[in-house]
Order: C-alpha cells, then sequence, then structure tokens
C-alpha cells in the first residue's frame, strides 16, 4: 500500500470575478487526477491574501499552481493574480507550475520579483507552463526547470479528438465579450457579423461587468440571447449544434473540449501566443473586417498538442 499524497491545489477559481478561472481549474484538476483521487486536497485561492493557515502545509508532498495568467515580471501588492509576496513565500512553496501563463507583454522580470519566485517556486522539479513566451521569460528568471505544455484546458484537444468538430459553420453561435478589454467599435462589429450570420446569437456573460459592458455597447437585436453567468448553463449551450466566436480565450477552448467549431478573436498575449505554439484558430480583434470571410469559409481543427512536454511533466509525479 502506496502512503496517501497531502497535496496543496493553488485555486484560480476561488473567489474569482472571472468564469474563465473555473474553466481553467477543471482543466488541471483532470489532468491530475489520478495522483489526486487518492490525496488529501487543500484547495487555496490565489486571489486572496496568504493566510497563516497555511502554515499547517509545510510537510505537504506537493502544491500545485492550477494556471491562469499570474506570472508577471514586476510583483507587488496590487496585483491581484496571484496574492503573494516576499514575506510569506516560504508559506506558499515550494510550489509547482501547472499549465500556468505570462500576464502579458511587456513586463519584463525585475530583481525582486525574481527572488520572489526562487523563494516561492520548486527547483527540484518542472514546471508546466503554457506558451512558448511564459516560457522564455522564466529562463530569464534563471528557472531552467520549466517545460512548455500547453494550458491543461487544451491537453485532451488530441488529433483524434479535433477530427470530430465540424468543419463547416453551424446555425447558431455562442460568443463572448471581455468586460476589462473593451473595444466598443470592434465589438459592436463582431456582434454585427454574428448577427447577420446566424440564426440565433447566444451571449454568455463569463466576466463579472461583461453585462454592463454589453449595455453599453447599446446593440439592440432581438437575435441575441443571454446565457447566465455560469458554466453549467454555458456548458448546456455547448450541447447544441454550435460554433463559438468571441474574445474570452477559455470559453473558446472549452468550446472546443466539447467538440464545437471555434473562432478566437484576440485581443492580448495569451490567444496570439497560443496561436504561435498551437495552432489555435484566431482572428485579431483589429482585423475584425476578415469575420465574415472566416465564419463562412470551410476549415478543419487541427491543434498541435505538445504530448512528449506533457508526459515528460507528468511522469515526475508517477514515481
Amino acid at each position: 500500500m502506496t502512503d496517501q499524497k497531502k497535496i496543496v491545489l493553488y485555486n484560480p477559481a476561488i473567489s474569482s470575478l472571472n468564469m474563465g478561472d473555473h474553466i481553467i481549474f477543471d482543466g488541471a484538476y483532470r489532468q491530475l487526477e489520478d495522483l489526486l483521487n487518492t490525496s488529501f486536497i487543500v484547495e487555496v485561492s490565489t486571489h486572496l491574501p496568504v493566510s497563516r493557515y497555511l502554515r499547517h502545509t509545510k510537510d505537504f508532498d506537493y502544491k500545485f499552481v492550477c494556471g491562469s495568467n499570474l506570472l508577471r515580471g514586476k510583483m507587488n501588492r496590487l496585483f491581484r493574480q496571484w496574492d503573494i509576496n516576499i514575506f510569506n513565500a516560504n508559506s506558499v512553496g515550494p510550489s509547482v507550475l501547472v499549465g500556468t501563463g505570462w500576464w502579458q507583454y511587456g513586463d519584463e522580470p525585475n530583481y525582486y520579483t525574481k527572488k520572489l519566485y526562487k523563494k516561492v517556486l520548486s527547483s527540484d522539479l518542472y514546471h508546466s507552463v503554457r506558451d512558448s513566451y511564459t516560457e522564455s521569460q522564466m529562463k530569464k528568471m534563471g528557472f531552467d526547470n520549466v517545460i512548455n505544455t500547453g494550458c491543461p484546458t487544451m491537453w485532451s484537444l488530441t488529433k483524434e479528438h479535433c477530427l470530430d468538430i465540424k468543419v463547416a459553420k453551424s446555425e447558431d453561435v455562442v460568443c463572448t465579450i471581455t468586460d476589462y478589454n473593451k473595444d466598443v467599435t470592434r465589438d459592436k462589429k463582431m456582434l454585427e457579423v454574428l448577427c447577420d450570420n446566424y440564426q440565433n446569437v447566444y451571449l454568455w456573460i463569463q466576466g463579472t461587468k461583461d453585462y454592463e459592458y454589453f449595455k453599453e455597447l447599446n446593440f439592440n437585436n432581438t437575435k441575441i440571447k443571454l446565457v447566465p453567468p455560469n458554466l453549467r448553463s454555458y456548458d448546456a449551450i455547448l450541447e447544441k449544434n454550435v460554433d463559438y466566436v468571441g474574445t474570452r480565450l477559455h470559453a473558446g477552448i472549452r468550446a472546443l473540449q466539447k467538440k464545437r467549431r471555434t473562432i478566437i478573436i484576440a485581443i492580448d498575449n495569451r490567444a496570439i501566443e497560443k496561436q504561435k505554439d498551437f495552432n489555435l484558430k484566431c482572428v485579431s480583434r483589429n482585423e475584425i473586417e476578415l469575420l465574415p470571410d472566416l465564419i463562412n469559409s470551410n476549415f478543419s481543427t487541427e491543434i498541435n498538442i505538445p504530448i512528449e512536454n506533457i508526459e515528460k511533466w507528468k511522469s515526475q509525479f508517477l514515481r
């Protein structure tokens, strides 16, 4: 009989203002399930201040940071993607990254952040990051134990899985907008294109202020039907014969998990880097005029998953 493991899961979905974090954590949990099923699990929010309670996890076997774009080059007390600092670092670590990504372009590492991550992140185990840009940034900080695996939400998008995704457009579509990255003109254009090309347009409210942003757009079209801001409602829509087109990256990846034809409207580094590394179907919001032709074209979904890297990362926990 093997000894039972004790594991901390740093969970970005707890206290999150973005339902995409639930998709991310679900993906990470599923990929770690063989290890987690027989282990004692403690889940800790990445968004909330670190509690002294973590001192009780000092002897735990693993501490996994379950994804999201919580790495950056200049950590400070106002950054709430991962609320850690040099004073609580010993309680948080040694942690292992699971498909974690870089916050945004142009955020180059400084001395404080390098020192903080050296205290928080394991030096003995490989870290899984979600794109080559994050891998490069981590190596700049002296982490050679980093593997580009992609986000765990994508690890199931194998060639066999993608063959089941239809090539031609569906009659209906589910879409998203992004409250924290607005472009009123182009986002209205996206909705206009969707209403012109689909019979029914479902809008999933993924972020806490997406609904307010939709009202701000003042886009009045009876084709648009709002989908409640929870994962169960979104999954129910994805059971229909729908495409996905939208600015929310992980809503699109969830659609791919459900074998739905997907076009990501790229608004930041996350989608752009995933397109470069894994052939995710994207169109830049700055080129929204290309969307009608893309919607009405036939295309295959051919995601390139780095299976060898994923297996290399996973194998270190099967000893």
